[in-house]
């Protein structure tokens, strides 16, 4: 993984411990809306960790797959748009 671990691994810890938090929300039966408004904060945690991971495959796998030559060129834009797929579902 090219990504800095160390700000992927500090965004998952923190949308861990809201999604802890969410449960006990559940559990403690709050406000609708409030849980609804965590699970909106977790979402951008986990996006944003998403998009550090991201940002380190294209600028370090892709970037060495176009020095590699086509075939491995080729397998980097397939796997990058397999993630684009899964995103607009």
């Amino acid at each position: 993984m090219r990504a800095n671990k160390e700000k992927v691994t500090k965004l998952l810890r923190t949308a861990r411990g809201q999604i802890d938090g969410i449960i006990r929300m559940v559990e403690a039966d709050q406000y609708c809306i409030d849980i609804v408004n965590q699970l909106l904060a977790s979402d951008a945690i986990l996006k944003k960790a998403m998009k550090e991971v991201m940002h380190g495959h294209i600028t370090g796998c892709v970037s060495d797959a176009f020095s590699a030559g086509k075939e491995e060129q080729e397998e980097k834009i397939n796997e990058i748009i397999g993630v684009f797929d899964k995103l607009s579902r």
